[in-house]
Formats: structure tokens, C-alpha cells, sequence
């Protein structure tokens, strides 16, 4: 479909014809030059050389006019090949952020060139055809995932200003874009989208004197909100201009080629050298290299050099990242618990913090604030932490917890937990804890991501590349963080005796073999999957450590099933529950731990009694519940502390052949997205 850029009177209305061609309806403002501009793809007979853009017919609910928040994917490149194969497998590696629609604008024979289409990087691929684009060496990208307003192409990123001069693409959310989009609109200027987005590009338009970097700095200094932008324009072609507050963006260093990325990941294909962009600076990228500047001048940045293997990455002979992630848990969770570990001495080893005894002593409470999976990660961690540590410890969603006025002081210690260390939210609880004066702790899976620059300190958990939106072995290493964690605090402390400390060394040694024994028996979890595969409603039920395993293992059956699932503590369930449970309703418990086994028996015993489907999952040699439930997944013994690191697993591997039992895109479910960079 054409981008028609049409006279008529009246700025700033947009109409489709009965072709599918949208329509630009309004009288060319000054800020355009008195350009009338119609764009058609190059080489066809009408219209003028400039830019095109690719779109199909995409009709807006009417008089909508919304803020479109994004959790986003961002790729650019400059450098001696051709740009689009390059912008195109960046923006693969980065649709596990969520990808409703995907884009490119770059420049090809010295004009700027914009194809964009609704939904995955694939059907973008598919609209660029055959046509190779070899005078192009500069473009920018996006994946675009729509949290307010419908996915579509005109909604989709680059987007250009009236004269189709500048394309952007943006991460983040300009908070104050409709006052922006009203004085540009009085200016004269024409809007195709429902996006914030949009506006940075006509501010480029209505401040551009000659220099695109000043350009962008100006209209900076206009818009409020998180975001990482980035700039190319037909003015100036051979560089990129980007600019970051709060989004993540970083920089890649190749031979002779470099990148502008929203994550290390996508650029490991080209380099291993990266640079971090940080708040409030700008960055222009050329043939030169990049520059840095922040507000006083330019800035020095150190390079980092990146071990992760390529291939991890890749699915290999699995059907689906989250088979693979879930195969690979042995080795993750070897790899975050052996380097940790004095196996000579049984003692937890940790040397990457500097939290000592002092500070230990000091701390009046520890509070734990994540999102999602990752709370749950922390649920666990209070129960480590209280148990062998002695001190008090608050756990608490981040989303709640930057707005309700913890009582955190300068004896707090706080601890955050982010796979992709970027989550909105979970910043916001870390800088809420800076401003009062405690300590932070982070544990997150990603190197050089904002939540390591603004902690105390960090703890990586060594997963790896997770690319599935459901996460398996980020959970699990996270986990085993929270263990060693604890211990390594009663080790300091002396809360618990060496001979405790050693036993939790020993059983998380164990643990990567143990879950090797787990897998073992996915044919049997695919089996019992199908028992449950045409359910509405699903529930998962446990008390003590077995509770936020539970919540968990609902979340994982949602996530990727779209089955309703909803966790309890299994003695909640005579308060209201129970009257949920009919004939076959699925009711999976949770049984391993020992002073509670007897009172979760009793409640399954309840279900059983109103019809429902049982499934137990417990420990080997179970002659009790096992023998009552309709299927019983029996997992290695160990600890009962540390039984949430194994007793997770045959519930993701449930949730996931569930999952493809129903057909759904089981790495990408619907409306989720693995970064939230967004509240």
C-alpha cells in the first residue's frame, strides 16, 4: 500500500480512500518548506524520489487518541555492508522483548527508506522481498509490542516527520505528547499515528537548523518520560543520533561497523565489544565510531567484552527456546553454584559483594521487591533468609512497593531481583531505597544492565541468554542465588552451625544432577499435559516453601497456556476456594515438605472428595499422597529447603506441553513481552 502525503485543506486529519491509501489531509505548513510530497516505492511512475513507506490498510477506532506504551526492541547500524539483512537479524534477536510489529527506515541511494508492517520481523522480511538495497549502509530498526493502542502498520516504528525527512524509532513513553502533538498541530504539522512517539520526529522537523545532534538534544530537552531514541535523517546520512533516559540502550563495537541495541544480545552476532549508554547522555554514531556526550561535553566510556556463546541462543534441535531453557537448567545452575562454593570445605564462597559481618550486624531488615517470576524467586528467598539467617525479611511486588512508603532507613538492606535488570519498576523500588539511604543488593541475570551500574552490589546468576518470554532457567538460578545468599549470611553471622552450612552446600551441589533425574520423565509430564489440556481453570495448591512454588507453576500454565490458573496455600482453600473445585477441575499439589505433609494430604483429600483432578508432586518413595492423586511426579529427595529449585521443574515442563497441546506460540504468548521497561 502508498503513504499519500495529499493537499487538502485542513491539518492534520488522516482518511483511507477505498484503496487502502492513507491520506494525509491537511494544507502543507510552513515547517514543511511548501513540500507536497507523494510517496510511492522507488522506480514506480508516480509521484516524486523521496522516501516510501510500506503500509497496509489499518483502520483506527475512531477518535481514538491514546498513549501507546512500549516494551520495545531497538537496532541500528552503521558500517560498510548492506544495512537491511543486518537491521533485520537484529531485530530477531530482539523480538523475544515482545514484537506486535517490526520496522526498518534506512538510507539507500542518498533517500531515506521506511518499511514497517504489523506483526513479527518475519512478515517484514517477507514485505522487503527480494530487493537487496545495496547502496544502503546506515539504518535504524524497532520491534514494537502495544500495550495502549491497536497494532498496525501506521502505528508501527520508524516514524517520519511531514516531510518525511527524519524517521525515529523510540523505547519508553513520552509522557507528555499530547500537549506536544497540540502545538505542533497549531504549527501546522500532519500526524499519521496514534503514538507518542510520533511528536519527537516533527520537534526534529520544527528544530533542525543544519545539525541533526543538536537537533535531538533540543527536542530532548522538550518531552518528559523514559525513553531511548534513535535518529536518522535524509539531511545528514551518514550518521545516527540516539539519546537515553531510564530505557536501556547500548553500543556495539565492530570492525568498522557499529550498533545502537536496547540489548547486549543482538549485536553478539557482530561484536563482543559493547559500550553502556547512560542516563541523560547522547550518542552519535558515524564511520568514526561512537561519540558520547552528557550535558558538560563529551565523555570517555570503557568497553565491555562479552563471553556469552552465540549459539546458546539458538534452539538447536528443540522445538522451542523454552524446552531448550528448561533442558539447559543442569548446566545454568551448575555454572551459578559451583563457582560460589568452597567444595573442600563446605562453605559458601561468595567473593563478589562486598557485604561483610559489620554490615550484617548493622542491618535491622532485609526487604526483597521484584515483579512476576522473580517475586516469587524472592518469596523463596524470605524463607531462606529467615530460616538461617535470623532476621526479618519483607517481601513485596515491586510495583506496590516504590509507592506505599516502605519503612526502609540506613540499616536496611534492600535486595532486588531483575532477570533483565531493566524492569521498570523494580528501578523504581532500588532508587526509592538509594534516596532513603540503604544498601542494595541486585541479582539479575544481565551484564552491564542498569540495575549493576545503580547497586551496591551484584550478583549475576549466570543463566545465560533467555530468549522464550516465559522464564524457566532464570528462575531457577535465581533460586540458587537466594540459597547461597542465605547461607553465605549465617556463615558470616554464625546463625547456624558449619555442620548446616555444609549440608546446603552438598544438597545445592547436587542439584544440577537431580534435575537431570527430573527430566528424564518428560514423556510422563507430556502424558498427564494432556489430561488437562482442554481445561478452563486450573489450581495450584502448597504450604510453606511448596506456597510460592505453586504460585509459579499457575503463572507458568497462564503465561503460555491462557488457561485460567490461580495458586493458594492449601489451607486457604476450605476459606472460599473449594467451591470453585467441580468434577475433573485440575488441582495440582504440592507436597515436600515434611511439617506440613500431612495437613497438604488432608487437602487434597478435600478436592478429591468434590470430584477434582489431583496431581501430586512429591517426593521419591511417597507412599501416601501418591497413592490417592490421579498422577503423582515424584522428584528427587533433598532438602527440604531447597526443594523449590526441583520441585519447579516438572511444573514448567507441564505448563509447556500444555501450552503446545493447544497450539499457542509458546516462546512469545500473547500480550506478554520478557522486558517490562515500562509501569
Amino acid at each position: 500500500m502508498r503513504f499519500n502525503y495529499s493537499q487538502a485543506p485542513g491539518p492534520g486529519v488522516v482518511r483511507v480512500d477505498e484503496e487502502g491509501v492513507y491520506r494525509i489531509i491537511g494544507g502543507c505548513p510552513p515547517a514543511c518548506h511548501g513540500r507536497e510530497r507523494y510517496r510511492t516505492k522507488p522506480g514506480s511512475n508516480s509521484g516524486d524520489k523521496g522516501c516510501w513507506v510500506v503500509l497496509q490498510s489499518c483502520m483506527a477506532n475512531k477518535g481514538y487518541m491514546g498513549e501507546v506504551k512500549k516494551m520495545c526492541g531497538m537496532f541500528a547500524y552503521v558500517g560498510h555492508g548492506n544495512a537491511v539483512p543486518v537491521l533485520l537479524e537484529g531485530l530477531k534477536r530482539l523480538e523475544y522483548r515482545g514484537c506486535d510489529s517490526a520496522g526498518i527506515a534506512f538510507i539507500n541511494n542518498d533517500q531515506l527508506v521506511v518499511v514497517k508492517k504489523e506483526g513479527r520481523v518475519a512478515v517484514l522480511e517477507k514485505e522487503l522481498g527480494e530487493e537487496l538495497f545495496q547502496g544502503s549502509s546506515i539504518g535504524i530498526g524497532h520491534t514494537r509490542w502495544a500495550t495502549h493502542g491497536k497494532p498496525c502498520d501506521r502505528n508501527s516504528h520508524p516514524h517520519l516527520d511531514c516531510t518525511g525527512k527524519f524517521a525515529i524509532v523510540h523505547n519508553g513513553i513520552i509522557e507528555n505528547y499530547l500537549q506536544l502533538k497540540s502545538m505542533l498541530i497549531e504549527k501546522g504539522h500532519r500526524f499519521v499515528s496514534d503514538t507518542d512517539t510520533e511528536v519527537f520526529a516533527h520537534l526534529l522537523e520544527d528544530l533542525y537548523n543544519g545539525d541533526l545532534f543538536e537537533a535531538v538534544r533540543e527536542a530532548e530537552k522538550m518531552i518528559k518520560g523514559s525513553y531511548a531514541i534513535a535518529c536518522l535523517s535524509e539531511h545528514e546520512p551518514n550518521r545516527l543520533v540516539a539519546v537515553r533516559k531510564n530505557s536501556p540502550l547500548i553500543v556495539g563495537l565492530g570492525e568498522g561497523e557499529y550498533f545502537f541495541a536496547s540489548d547486549i544480545s543482538a549485536v553478539l552476532s557482530y561484536t563482543r565489544k559493547v559500550q553502556i549508554v547512560n542516563n541523560g547522555e547522547t550518542v552519535i554514531l558515524d564511520e568514526k565510531g561512537p561519540r558520547i556526550f552528557n550535558v558538560s561535553g563529551p565523555v570517555e566510556r570503557e568497553i565491555m567484552h562479552i563471553e556469552w556463546d552465540t549459539e546458546v541462543a539458538d534452539k538447536g534441535d528443540y522445538d522451542h527456546f523454552m524446552l531448550k531453557e528448561i533442558f539447559e537448567q543442569p548446566r545454568v545452575l551448575g555454572d551459578s553454584i559451583k563457582s560460589r562454593v568452597d567444595q573442600v570445605n563446605k562453605l559458601v564462597d561468595i567473593n563478589e559483594i562486598n557485604i561483610d559481618e559489620k554490615t550484617l550486624e548493622d542491618c535491622d531488615r532485609i526487604y526483597i521487591t521484584a515483579c512476576g517470576t522473580a517475586y516469587h524467586a524472592g518469596l523463596v528467598g524470605k524463607y531462606a533468609i529467615e530460616k538461617l539467617v535470623r532476621v526479618p525479611v519483607e517481601v513485596e511486588v515491586a510495583s506496590e512497593f516504590r509507592y506505599r512508603d516502605p519503612m526502609i532507613t540506613e540499616r536496611s538492606l534492600v535486595i532486588v531481583l531483575s532477570q533483565s535488570g531493566e524492569t521498570a519498576d523494580t528501578l523504581a523500588a532500588l532508587r526509592l531505597a538509594k534516596e532513603k539511604g540503604a544498601r542494595v543488593l541486585a541479582i539479575t541475570n544481565t551484564v552491564g544492565s542498569t540495575v549493576t551500574r545503580e547497586a551496591d552490589d551484584v550478583m549475576y546468576t549466570w543463566a545465560g541468554p533467555e530468549t522464550a518470554v516465559a522464564s524457566t532457567k532464570g528462575y531457577v538460578t535465581q533460586l540458587s542465588v537466594m540459597y547461597l545468599l542465605a547461607g553465605y549470611f549465617a556463615q558470616l553471622l554464625g546463625t547456624v552451625p558449619k555442620e548446616e552450612i555444609s549440608a546446603l552446600v552438598d544438597a545445592l551441589l547436587e542439584v544440577p544432577a537431580k534435575v537431570e533425574k527430573i527430566l528424564e520423565q518428560a514423556e510422563e509430564i507430556k502424558e498427564i499435559a494432556e489430561a488437562i489440556v482442554n481445561s478452563n481453570s486450573c489450581f495450584y495448591i502448597g504450604r510453606g516453601l511448596d506456597y510460592p512454588v505453586s504460585m509459579e507453576g499457575a503463572l507458568k500454565l497462564k503465561e503460555v497456556s491462557y488457561i485460567h490458573a490461580e495458586s493458594y496455600a492449601a489451607g486457604e482453600l476450605k476459606h472460599g476456594p473449594l467451591a470453585l473445585i467441580e468434577k475433573d477441575t485440575p488441582v495440582i499439589a504440592l507436597a515436600t515438605q515434611e511439617h506440613v505433609y500431612e495437613k497438604t494430604v488432608s487437602n487434597v483429600e478435600e478436592v478429591i472428595a468434590r470430584g477434582g483432578f489431583t496431581i501430586a508432586v512429591t517426593f521419591e518413595g511417597d507412599k501416601n499422597l501418591g497413592e490417592i492423586v490421579d498422577r503423582n511426579i515424584q522428584i528427587p529427595k533433598t532438602l527440604p529447603l531447597i526443594s523449590p529449585i526441583l520441585s519447579v521443574i516438572p511444573l514448567q515442563l507441564l505448563a509447556y506441553y500444555v501450552a503446545v497441546k493447544r497450539g499457542n506460540d509458546v516462546d512469545k504468548p500473547r500480550t506478554l513481552t520478557k522486558s517490562v521497561t515500562v509501569e
